[in-house]
């Protein structure tokens, strides 16, 4: 451990199940922004990312106090694998108000939440309920329409249009809600950035050609012993209205969130914001799936004064562009714009030979799995540009459109799959930090071969990277250079001693602080023989928080700096301005077992490397489930945030 953060520490919580307004729980907890708006107070904002099936119906009537028709649902929807399409239910039917509360319920739980805080003579930061408290969930606007969401950019034109190919909610350029949020970003401002994830699980993602949504029916209520998703079906929420960046202003209590469609539709996960005067505002943000690209938002106007407010307007028109690595540490923005050539990622240029592009018969919209030169082939010889791809009655809905197939549409222009983009952080001189996940690969792709290789040079490497990239010039730059700061992986074959890096945060001495994101299926997996897996991730135990030096003798080391409780992720890691607290979300602790009974464990072997190589055993007695935090046999798991301080109240570092 470094010099710098040695010594002792403690957490105090906050968690789910204490009053929020609108809502008496939080769930799943992730991005925390704190904006401090005088000195020692301010406004805390939550991001509530998404539940897990099993745990939050097994803990939902203990935490929440009444009771939900999950059996019910459960048993009526397993002749069709869990599937309910709730939407084409009459509305007088008690099938669909039943899954209309689940739903609702589910909703609810996602969103994001602000809360006014103060911090007393201690040094602890307090609740002081102040009237600008609120939640902003994935159904706030359902029949309140002074809390829908409002849109801007090109993709209005889109939402607003009257003859739409695909589905339209009657709704115009007004949103329902927000969900999936994950990570974020804070402007220098005072506004904050809410991403959203993984809209895929709750309502349609593919859309027309002219980017108007699928019809609800392309996306289930699906109810099983695992699994509540499908939410956004019983209200028919148009799908091509979530997945984007929400911006929203704390201090203003009428404020429920604008989404700005410039920064394109895609799995978002956390924003980078880099604001000089006299320079145009740049944006950069990752989308978060095996395959997903990395973005950069350019603004057309300038910025006068980073702090002023106004600057929100300048989401309102630019260009979005797509990174495209080459592996000799350089690299080029391509735009997403209607004249860009197509030039599609190559099925043998990524791990798992696949990749998804835009469907080739764009009379029924969506997309294609292509995985040979000759249907590469065949989609060049159709296509010539992007606008080719997208269709629109004008330049703006074309544009539009492409802005809500985001993904996609770079895939079709050649811009770099990458390795799970996570979190994306931005120093003082603009140097950009990007957490990459992971190298593997899904149905949703895989990353490019030739740029994410393990230390050894080989694909196809589990345990991420954080990568640092520079612009050749001001953000506004086309070309930039990069390379690894850290890798994932064991000690003792190259890699940095973490697996799965996930969000970032500066700490105020410039220190870079990560925290992982193993896959919960895969913590404190048995390693019984190290040479009968391809998966080692189990030897990693829980998921952590990490501490990385950019300056002085130890720059670029990597140190661990805490381990998270059982079945839990680390996120959200954010400071305040004297660096004495370090906020962080406990986010679904229990998520693989729910509750702990009777404090059962299971004894596991493992068989580790120690930092010279050689073979060690291990034997773990690994929790089954999680009574964290209370610590009480049989008590349920519960989300929560954190801070950590040191206990003689000095700075962290």
């Amino acid at each position: 451990m470094s010099s710098r953060v040695k010594g002792n520490f403690y957490a105090r919580f906050r968690t789910r199940g204490e009053k929020w307004q609108h809502s008496p729980r939080l769930f799943y907890n992730d991005y925390l922004s704190l904006i401090e708006t005088a000195p020692n107070e301010g406004f805390l904002t939550v991001n509530f990312e998404y539940i897990s099936g099993a745990t939050w119906m097994q803990t939902y009537p203990q935490v929440i106090g009444k009771q939900l028709p999950f059996a019910e649902l459960i048993a009526f929807a397993e002749a069709n694998e869990g599937e309910i399409n709730a939407f084409d239910l009459k509305d007088q039917d008690p099938l669909k108000e039943k899954i209309r509360q689940v739903s609702r319920e589910g909703l609810i739980d996602q969103g994001l939440g602000i809360i006014s805080v103060k911090r007393n003579q201690d040094g602890l930061w307090e609740r002081t309920y102040s009237a600008a408290d609120r939640r902003v969930t994935g159904i706030s606007g359902d029949n309140n329409p002074q809390q829908l969401l409002k849109s801007t950019g090109a993709a209005v034109a889109v939402f607003r249009k009257q003859n739409k190919l695909g589905y339209e909610d009657k709704i115009g350029d007004r949103i329902i809600g927000t969900s999936q949020n994950c990570a974020g970003g804070t402007t220098p401002w005072g506004t904050v950035l809410s991403a959203e994830e993984n809209f895929q699980d709750q309502v349609p993602e593919p859309v027309m050609a002219d980017g108007s949504a699928f019809a609800p029916n392309y996306k289930p209520f699906l109810i099983t012993a695992e699994d509540v998703d499908g939410r956004g079906n019983v209200f028919g929420l148009a799908g091509n209205k979530y997945g984007w960046m929400v911006e929203i202003d704390p201090a203003n209590p009428q404020d429920y969130g604008t989404k700005h469609t410039w920064l394109g539709r895609y799995r978002h996960e956390a924003f980078a914001i880099r604001a000089v005067k006299d320079k145009n505002l740049a944006v950069y943000s990752g989308c978060d799936r095996r395959g997903g690209h990395l973005y950069k938002f350019i603004s057309s106007d300038l910025v006068k004064d980073p702090q002023d407010k106004s600057n929100s307007r300048l989401f309102e028109s630019g260009m979005l562009y797509g990174a495209k690595f080459y592996p000799n540490g350089v690299g080029e923005w391509i735009p997403l714009a209607a004249d860009t050539a197509i030039d599609p990622v190559l099925p043998e240029q990524v791990v798992g030979g696949m990749v998804v592009l835009p469907q080739s018969d764009r009379t029924v919209g969506g997309v294609m799995e292509v995985s040979t030169p000759e249907q590469i082939k065949s989609f060049t010889s159709k296509f010539k540009t992007l606008g080719d791809l997208y269709k629109g009655d004008n330049p703006e809905e074309i544009q539009g459109a492409i802005l809500i197939d985001a993904h996609f549409a770079a895939s079709a222009a050649g811009i770099t799959c990458t390795a799970r983009p996570e979190d994306t952080v931005i120093k003082a001189d603009g140097t950009l930090f990007i957490a990459f996940t992971s190298g593997s690969s899904s149905s949703d792709g895989g990353p490019d071969r030739s740029i994410f290789v393990s230390p050894d040079g080989n694909p196809d490497y589990e345990y991420g990277w954080i990568m640092k990239l520079k612009e050749q010039g001001d953000a506004a730059a086309f070309g930039f250079t990069w390379s690894m700061l850290a890798t994932g992986g064991e000690v003792a074959l190259g890699g940095s001693g973490f697996a799965n890096p996930d969000n970032l945060a500066f700490d105020q001495a410039g220190n870079l602080w990560m925290v992982t994101d193993m896959s919960t299926s895969s913590h404190n997996k048995a390693v019984p023989k190290r040479d009968l897996e391809d998966n080692l991730t189990g030897v990693f135990g829980n998921n952590s928080v990490w501490y990385i030096p950019l300056s002085g003798e130890d720059a670029g080391t990597v140190y661990p700096f805490a381990l998270g409780p059982i079945e839990c992720e680390c996120t959200g890691p954010a400071f305040d301005q004297d660096n004495l607290n370090l906020f962080l979300s406990i986010q679904h602790p229990g998520e693989k077992n729910g509750t702990r009974q009777d404090m059962k464990t299971e004894l596991r072997e493992f068989e580790l490397l120690a930092t010279d190589g050689k073979v060690f055993k291990q034997q773990r007695q690994v929790p089954i489930g999680s009574n964290w935090p209370s610590g009480k046999a049989n008590q349920p798991p519960l989300p929560r945030v954190v801070t950590i301080r040191r206990v003689d109240g000095t700075a962290i570092i």
